[in-house]
């Protein structure tokens, strides 16, 4: 039985959980976790056993000095919780953390152990995955649920794929198993410029994440990384011929596959976004959006590290996608390095 000492009682309560690694591509999904922590100062009521979920020889401790005092971090997952007031208030519990080496089923039924005992009203698992997109269009985000009923009220797709899956997959089944509503939001990054960060990815995740749990997100400035990063990959790939016309020929690609959405009820959704996200006051560090029509201008004037150079077409790797709407292989799981294995 788990037993919360010191969480107050929340309002509505939304879990919004993302793990590094094999669902992540270009971090953009942890990242957008991290984000919401940051912007609205979670505070960290829980943390998993690193010895029940983690083999320290994938994900490897890190060890830092605190005033001349050498302390250990170890690779985990984290629980926090944010209080969001205003008119509508709703509070969101930030689950953080990286995919876990061993014993998934247990891991979920304590992540669900805990979504019980705050009231969780509904669980939504952020996921990242490589595909044949280009970067200079709207990053695709698809919302996806096992739970028919679920899909049609929230206008999400009933979930088809069959193959491996990560935690995210595990989880998203765990929850609906549970009687949980659960939804996972797929952010497709462009598999040429895999390397994080990916902020533009990160942004429509919330973008998306906004919409859905009808919450006004505090951006910050990821809307401006979004366009130093687009510029750095326009600028890289204008460098290298095959890399240009290879973004070309995904554009075409995905501007023909767009003309059905062209439709009265598509542009009537977007109105309805568009409308929701008005606002009388300026946002407290800006606010999410994208559209097909330039939303992401090209900043000549940014000093922003450029992002790593685009993999050749030809060298870089196939079409992937995870446990969310595409079809084929699974994600590529990232190369681990004693950097980036652990938990900041």
């Amino acid at each position: 039985m788990i037993e919360l000492e010191g969480v107050p009682e929340l309002i509505d309560p939304v879990m919004v959980a993302a793990f590094e690694g094999w669902n992540d591509a270009g971090d953009a999904a942890s990242t957008a976790v991290a984000h919401l922590d940051r912007e609205w100062k979670g505070e960290v009521f829980a943390a998993l056993d690193a010895e029940d979920y983690y083999d320290f020889q994938v994900n490897r401790p890190t060890v830092w000095l605190d005033g001349g005092v050498r302390k250990v971090t170890w690779p985990t997952t984290r629980l926090s919780v944010v209080r969001i007031g205003g008119d509508k208030p709703r509070d969101l519990v930030l689950v953080r953390g990286i995919e876990p080496s061993m014993r998934w089923r247990s891991f979920c039924n304590e992540i669900l152990g805990f979504a019980h005992e705050l009231g969780v009203e509904m669980v939504v698992v952020l996921g990242a995955l490589l595909g044949d997109t280009p970067h200079t269009r709207p990053v695709p985000v698809s919302g996806v649920t096992s739970d028919p009923d679920l899909a049609r009220t929230m206008d999400l797709e009933e979930t088809r794929y069959e193959g491996p899956t990560g935690i995210v997959g595990i989880l998203q089944e765990a929850c609906t198993h549970a009687g949980v509503p659960a939804v996972s939001l797929w952010a497709a990054v462009p598999h040429y410029v895999s390397q994080p960060p990916n902020p533009k990815a990160t942004l429509a995740l919330l973008n998306r994440l906004e919409d859905l749990i009808g919450l006004r997100i505090p951006l910050g400035e990821l809307p401006e990384d979004a366009r130093a990063w687009q510029l750095g990959v326009d600028q890289l790939a204008a460098e290298d011929s095959e890399v240009a016309e290879y973004v070309q020929t995904l554009e075409e690609a995905r501007d023909t596959a767009e003309l059905p959405e062209a439709s009265g009820e598509a542009i009537a959704r977007e109105f309805e976004r568009y409308l929701r996200r008005r606002d009388p006051g300026p946002a407290p560090g800006g606010h999410a959006t994208e559209s097909g029509d330039g939303s992401y201008l090209r900043d000549t004037s940014s000093g922003r590290t450029r992002p790593p150079k685009p993999i050749r077409p030809e060298t870089g790797p196939g079409p992937v996608s995870g446990t969310g709407p595409g079809t084929g292989s699974p994600p590529e799981p990232p190369e681990d390095s004693p950097e980036d294995s652990s938990e900041d």
